[in-house]
């Protein structure tokens, strides 16, 4: 199943931690605080205990949406690499 990862989490020492343990899920980053990849029921289980033990009682929140496979293809993405952006 595909998965969505997104947080918002105030101290940088825990959001480094979640981020590097959503890549350790073989999760891809897609925006700073997202991550998306394709996990089973029980690694997404997993992933979602690990990153709730991680963040503890720090400010923040950590959502874990699971998209279908229908949903995930009709994925629309808008993306300007760097080496295309007009220097400003």
């Amino acid at each position: 199943m595909i998965i969505l990862a997104i947080y918002d989490i105030e101290d940088d020492r825990i959001r480094t931690k979640i981020s590097e343990t959503c890549k350790d899920y073989g999760l891809q980053r897609i925006q700073f605080s997202a991550f998306l990849g394709d996990l089973s029921a029980s690694r997404r289980d997993e992933l979602m205990v690990k990153l709730k033990k991680l963040l503890g009682v720090c400010i923040g929140n950590i959502q874990i949406i699971t998209l279908c496979d229908k949903d995930a293809r009709l994925r629309k993405i808008i993306d300007v690499p760097k080496t295309e952006r007009q220097a400003g």
